[in-house]
């Protein structure tokens, strides 16, 4: 029972770890980089946006083939890409939009963020593909 809780706490604290990071990292962008892609809701959810498809790409590599991966995914997938990306605020982002008259732009954003946020993903896990299996080189008699 003892090994157990400490290996719950571990897991715990490696998700904590990466999640503090995540959250910094997508509440900078909102700050900093919304107001420059847009005014008002637009920026927040283009920087919602840009988030969701970090953390898409991001966590595309770490589901790839990497090598003794399950603290690196508690760490990085749950953690880090967990905080970063946010489902709920890319539905407040629809809404909002919506609400303020702009329901082109909510299409939009539905649209890019699916489509984007698949094509991040596949990405990433073609980056981690491309980093980590490597085609078998020749044989001995060859070198």
């Amino acid at each position: 029972m003892k090994r157990r809780l400490r290996f719950a706490l571990w897991e715990l604290g490696l998700v904590a770890a990466g999640a503090v990071p995540g959250a910094m990292l997508r509440w900078r962008l909102g700050v900093q980089i919304g107001p420059l892609l847009a005014d008002g809701a637009t920026g927040v959810a283009a920087a919602n946006l840009l988030s969701n498809l970090l953390g898409s790409f991001l966590l595309g590599v770490l589901a790839g083939p990497i090598p003794r991966r399950t603290p690196l995914l508690l760490l990085g997938g749950i953690g880090f890409c967990g905080s970063l990306t946010t489902f709920s605020s890319w539905m407040l982002d629809l809404v909002r939009l919506n609400g303020q008259g702009q329901p082109q732009e909510a299409q939009a954003l539905l649209i890019l963020s699916l489509v984007l946020g698949l094509a991040a993903a596949a990405a990433g896990l073609a980056t981690s593909r491309w980093l980590w299996i490597r085609p078998p080189g020749p044989p001995r008699s060859q070198r």
